[in-house]
């Protein structure tokens, strides 16, 4: 029967076939036995140097050994750390021999420092609005301006951004108007998500830029995922096969397993993902010391195959060519890359905090004299290309518009009870029209559990 079905040609083809597989277990023999010749001649304590002496286990080929030696352990003082790149020392001079391969020009340099200087300013008007009662809540970029902006310079307008929920710097950068803050930190009608996020949960389609969410590193493998759905996009116009993600967390959420889960589906279909850690030493209340026992977030990079590198995170000059580097690597090699930047949160982790209570003084006075912004500042000023005039006049000018802004966005109405249901269905189904119109009576019975500047409709 099957010689009838397959024909002489078909029987030779499986003849030739299994001789090939017989062929292939011989070779495969020879070499074991080859291995554990060289393995007994050589010397106690010495790696089998030999190509021959290795094996193809299904989880990678490998050397061996007939030494037994663990790998890794508790830091110490003389441990070998991973390096910390950086382009200018604490005070902004510039280091003679540093590596600058995506060097900034002038107009890029002033463009970088002036969207970090608004940054600030905006930053501490805001918190102090905050304060005031104003609306609920905020959250600044208080001694990581280099680390968001610099890297937010570094990356092309179109790569998508996942980030946590400190890094509306980028959105600043790419355009984000102080209207736009505003309005979203009122949650009024002109706030695309008409109020139904926190403050601070900025999110932008035109600047793809993805909602923020506050719990830790669910964005990492949403990221990881939009960069592998991206790679295969050759035809979008909008996304297309020259453009990366970016996800930006922090120390503390690179301590969930979402991080851990998306650096390995990343590494493993080779998604253009840049991880971008601003490990600024501090998880709220939780030192990094706490967070863990190896050397850092940029190690775990390498365990997974992940191209990694430690960046001065106060550097902005530094952060930009690590990103621009970054970038360019993973698209040429469709692989995820990790950037650690080492940074200082010098200001509370939100509103809601008071790092007094679990750092002292002293620390914070320290690390405040490094301020990123004015090492910036003193860089551009040692190349020519920036004053005091210039630092006088931008931020006056920028101290105004946000002042304006949050002023005419306290004024504009905020959207009515029944945008809560909207927005999701294109027919809303029964059981939200029911709650819907329980929650409009409860509404209408009680009208002082709505704020009085809500439309009850």
């Amino acid at each position: 029967m099957l010689s009838a079905h397959l024909g002489c040609r078909g029987l030779a083809g499986l003849a030739r076939g299994s001789l090939q597989i017989l062929q292939q277990l011989q070779r495969q023999l020879s070499s074991a036995s080859s291995a554990s010749a060289a393995e007994a001649a050589a010397p106690a304590g010495t790696t089998v140097q030999d190509p021959a002496d290795t094996l193809e286990f299904p989880g990678g080929r490998v050397p061996f050994t007939n030494s037994m030696d663990f790998l890794g352990g508790q830091l110490t003082s003389s441990s070998p750390r991973i390096p910390c790149y950086r382009t200018v020392d604490g005070t902004g001079k510039q280091i003679a021999d540093a590596a600058v391969p995506h060097d900034l020009q002038q107009p890029d340099a002033v463009a970088l420092y002036t969207a970090m200087a608004k940054l600030q300013v905006m930053d501490t008007i805001c918190y102090d609005a905050q304060r005031q009662g104003r609306f609920s809540f905020f959250m600044t970029c208080a001694g990581e301006e280099a680390t968001v902006v610099g890297s937010a310079a570094g990356l092309d307008p179109r790569d998508v951004v996942f980030s946590q929920y400190r890094e509306h710097g980028v959105l600043l950068w790419r355009g984000f108007s102080f209207d736009d803050f505003a309005n979203q930190l009122y949650g009024n009608n002109l706030e695309p998500g008409k109020g139904r996020q926190m403050p601070i949960h900025y999110g932008s389609k035109e600047l793809y830029y993805q909602t923020v969410s506050s719990p830790l590193a669910t964005q990492l493998p949403h990221a990881a995922g939009a960069a592998y759905a991206m790679k295969a996009c050759t035809s979008n116009l909008e996304l297309s096969s020259d453009t990366v993600t970016a996800a930006y967390f922090g120390e503390g959420a690179s301590s969930e397993g979402d991080f851990h889960a998306a650096l390995n589906f990343a590494a493993t279909l080779g998604a253009p993902c840049l991880f971008i850690c601003r490990n600024n030493g501090y998880a709220i209340s939780t030192p990094a010391n706490e967070q863990y026992a190896g050397d850092g977030v940029a190690c775990r990079g390498v365990a997974y195959g992940v191209p990694a590198i430690r960046v001065d995170g106060g550097d902005a000059r530094a952060v930009y060519c690590a990103t621009r580097a970054a970038r360019a690597m993973a698209l040429r090699d469709g692989c995820p890359v990790l950037i650690e930047a080492m940074s200082y949160r010098s200001g509370h982790h939100s509103t809601s905090d008071d790092s007094s209570r679990y750092r002292t003084r002293e620390e914070m006075v320290a690390w405040r004299a490094r301020d990123p912004v004015v090492r910036f500042r003193h860089w551009l000023a040692s190349n020519g290309w920036w004053d005091e005039a210039q630092e006088k006049q931008l931020r006056h000018a920028t101290r105004q518009q946000v002042i304006e802004a949050l002023e005419k966005a306290s004024k504009v109405a905020k959207p009515p009870v029944s945008d809560m249901f909207t927005d999701v269905y294109a027919e809303m189904p029964w059981h939200l029209e029911e709650q819907l119109q329980e929650t409009l009576q409860v509404a209408r019975r009680h009208p002082h559990l709505c704020p009085p500047d809500m439309p009850v409709k």
